[in-house]
């Protein structure tokens, strides 16, 4: 999570049943402390054959 000026970032990963994850950036405009707008960005987690590092997206082991 980060925070700067009027906008917070969460970076976040949700599991399916299926073993298989998405990995989400939540981006959020806060002005005077109302919530203003909210944008968003969704992908599926790459495997380690996907990755161009062949680092995981997150944490330091790849779950699939």
């Amino acid at each position: 999570m980060m925070a700067e000026g009027d906008y917070v970032m969460i970076h976040s990963r949700y599991s399916n049943p299926d073993g298989s994850a998405i990995v989400v950036v939540d981006i959020m405009r806060i002005k005077d402390g109302v919530f203003e707008e909210h944008w968003d960005v969704i992908q599926p987690e790459a495997s380690k054959e996907e990755s161009k590092s062949k680092l995981p997206m997150f944490g330091d082991v790849f779950t699939n």
